[in-house]
């Protein structure tokens, strides 16, 4: 094999895997909750300009039983850079192309419509840090804050896309009022998890809230004291984690898929 072919081939087995991985993890989201029926996308950077996102088609079996040919290669503008055919990109795009290439740090994107999130956005219950060894990394994300971006609209433009962008201020998600959730991390893997979290604390707020509960906030003290694992642990471990148990359901692609 030539240097020129192999290149190519190897470049072909990239995006073949991260087809797969993008899959997995819309399935992983609609098995935890997070999306329903065919609403949602997550994205995984490419390069510097391109990524692999969710789109649907006229046999789109919902985000629960993802195929790896509902996911597309696009510029971050929405241009394709192949055959599309029946699949039509989100009209959400921008949520993705705004994030990878205004924040060239970030290798992934997840955007999705939870319940609780949306209560709690719109019901103004801030998610507070009111749990800790718990889930360790939730409680962390509540600690620095979770920004709201104030509107209620779907992010179809570049503008939007921006204005989103500008909401998260550095942080790993922002709740969209009325809407939902968007997260973005370094690998697709923290990205996922990011999600899960913020799922989590708003389960816990809205919770309360029905229970009529205040509950405090952990003491600075006992937060000084909880340890910080990593992300081998803390993204790697739970995301494989949920890839096994999409197997263990049944919903696996293949016999590799745990």
């Amino acid at each position: 094999m030539s240097e020129a072919s192999a290149a190519s081939a190897g470049v072909a087995e990239q995006l073949a895997a991260g087809r797969a991985d993008v899959a997995r993890a819309c399935r992983v989201l609609a098995a935890e909750g997070l999306v329903s029926d065919i609403l949602g996308h997550v994205s995984l950077r490419v390069d510097g300009r391109r990524m692999l996102i969710r789109a649907r088609s006229a046999s789109d079996p919902g985000l629960l039983l993802t195929r790896p040919e509902d996911v597309v290669l696009t510029d971050f503008d929405g241009e394709p850079a192949e055959e599309l055919g029946d699949r039509q990109l989100p009209q959400e795009l921008p949520i993705h192309g705004e994030l990878l290439r205004l924040r060239p740090g970030d290798g992934a994107v997840v955007h999705a419509h939870p319940p609780d999130v949306v209560l709690c956005s719109v019901a103004g219950l801030p998610l507070r840090p009111v749990f800790g060894a718990f889930n360790i990394p939730a409680m962390r994300m509540a600690e620095r804050g979770l920004p709201v971006f104030d509107y209620y609209g779907l992010v179809r433009t570049r503008e939007r896309g921006e204005q989103m962008v500008a909401a998260m201020a550095g942080t790993r998600a922002v709740l969209l009022r009325g809407h939902g959730l968007t997260t973005a991390a370094p690998t697709l893997a923290g990205a996922v998890v990011a999600a899960l979290n913020v799922n989590l604390l708003a389960r816990m707020t809205a919770a309360l809230a029905a229970a009529g509960c205040s509950a405090p906030e952990v003491p600075d003290a006992d937060r000084a004291e909880l340890p910080d694992l990593g992300g081998a642990f803390n993204d790697d471990l739970v995301w494989r984690h949920h890839v096994a148990k999409l197997a263990w359901r049944g919903l696996g692609l293949d016999a590799a898929e745990g």
